[in-house]
């Protein structure tokens, strides 16, 4: 009997036949060339290089500027990872503080950590306490007012469930006081193509960077750099390159001009035109009592809190497989659905009956989120410091007082409990056991 292989357990997923809402934008539905991956090809005379590209790169990544209304995009074929590591890295050069979202990304509090950034932490607010939240424009302003020396403000918009910032309000503080705007906008960018443009380099944003293969059709690790600003642009690929693997997939930047093309030629209608009918799944979510996130939010991904419904916890994924559906993540309360084109119609029925089928009792009295922070645990050492630090692993019960040498998430969504060189205290204990988390780490007394 043949052991089992990475590649036979792909296959057999895919024979469950779940409707997929989740990533990558492509859905597995055909998209791509059949013959793409017999072109797993390397630098060679004729087929350019991404970090010092003159031939058919620099020329894709020209019509991608065109197609994002940018003064320069930038492929990454290691994921959006590289492309916030390249923003600030080149904010870094500006001065080492900057206000960040407390909701960032995992990958860019290990950047801040090795670039030596020091983070002057705003709190995500939320209305309603269930979803993560935006940063509003008033705290980055109290951040410019209480701080000094601040290079940049790092944002993540939209978040993991779809929750938009106020980026051109952020922006105009930003510029205001000589600092850059950056946004990791890994989930949102569909957002240039949607009827209102909500992309964040057309609301005031230096830079944006945009995990393309989560909601368009390219595949796993495609990714872009948008910049707005000619000076920050001709410092690009030699950030990238700092960070960046010199073997880059060409399968996967194939993807991406493919992306483009199809973009080009009738892809931004079919974005445009799925908008209704994500809308129409939003009603009948709303109809059945389901908490979806307040304010401006992507206008095709769908978050809906289910435990009203007395779906929740291990319960949650169990209900959707019922439907034949595959959510992009269930943390125990909410569910987050990432929906595009190559959904088919069958797939939203699925959907739509999954949602319908929920009802929220009238005096249903709404509970906390998951991951709704108490407040910052007090931070001893700078990022950095307690990132390279000697550490040990510690089991999460015992680990009350110590120095976190890292930052535990659960991923998906990817953000941390508690930062590089922040005191455990009971509020992080609680978040670690309620994510299951079972141990972490911690700076290693002298």
């Amino acid at each position: 009997m043949l052991e089992e292989t990475i590649y036979q357990k792909l296959c057999e997923h895919r024979r469950l036949d779940y409707s997929s809402f989740h990533t990558p934008g492509h859905k597995c539905a055909g998209f791509f060339p059949e013959d793409l991956l017999e072109l797993d090809l390397t630098e060679l005379p004729d087929t350019d290089s991404l970090f010092e590209c003159s031939g058919i790169i620099h020329e894709a990544e020209r019509k991608l500027a065109a197609l994002f209304n940018t003064e320069a995009s930038f492929i990454s074929a290691g994921g959006c990872t590289l492309a916030i590591q390249a923003m600030l890295r080149i904010a870094s050069t500006r001065g080492s503080r900057m206000i960040i979202g407390r909701n960032a990304h995992r990958s860019a509090v290990n950047a801040c950590a090795l670039l030596g950034i020091e983070p002057v932490w705003v709190m995500p607010e939320s209305e309603d306490g269930c979803f993560t939240g935006v940063v509003s424009p008033e705290a980055v302003e109290r951040a410019f007012v209480n701080g000094s020396g601040i290079s940049a403000c790092y944002l993540t918009s939209p978040d993991y469930y779809g929750e938009l910032s106020d980026i051109r309000s952020i922006a105009d503080i930003c510029h205001r006081n000589g600092a850059l705007l950056l946004v990791d906008n890994a989930h949102g960018s569909h957002l240039a193509f949607v009827k209102d443009r909500l992309h964040p380099t057309a609301l005031g944003a230096d830079m944006s960077a945009c995990s393309l293969h989560k909601t368009l059709p390219v595949l796993t690790g495609g990714a872009v750099l948008n910049v707005a600003d000619p000076a920050l642009a001709a410092e690009c690929k030699q950030a990238m390159a700092l960070f960046g693997s010199t073997s880059p997939s060409y399968p996967i930047m194939a993807s991406i001009d493919l992306c483009r093309s199809y973009l080009e030629n009738g892809g931004i209608d079919d974005y445009r035109k799925l908008e209704s009918r994500v809308t129409q799944i939003k009603r009948t979510a709303k109809a059945a009592g389901l908490l979806m996130p307040s304010g401006e939010c992507d206008p095709l991904r769908l978050c809906i809190n289910t435990s009203g419904a007395g779906v929740s916890g291990d319960g949650q994924i169990g209900y959707f497989h019922g439907f034949n559906v595959e959510p992009e993540f269930c943390d125990g309360k909410n569910a987050v659905f990432i929906i595009t084109p190559f959904n088919t119609e069958k797939d939203l029925q699925r959907l739509e009956s999954a949602v319908s089928a929920l009802h929220v009792p009238v005096d249903f009295v709404q509970e906390r989120g998951v991951f709704t922070s108490p407040g910052l645990p007090e931070r001893v050492m700078l990022p950095r410091e307690a990132l390279l630090a000697r550490n040990e692993l510690v089991p999460a019960e015992l680990a009350l007082g110590r120095i976190s040498a890292d930052s535990p998430c659960i991923c998906p969504p990817g953000i941390p409990m508690i930062m590089p060189g922040e005191l455990i205290d009971e509020n992080v204990i609680k978040a670690l056991a309620c994510a299951g988390i079972a141990a972490v780490r911690a700076v290693k007394s002298k």
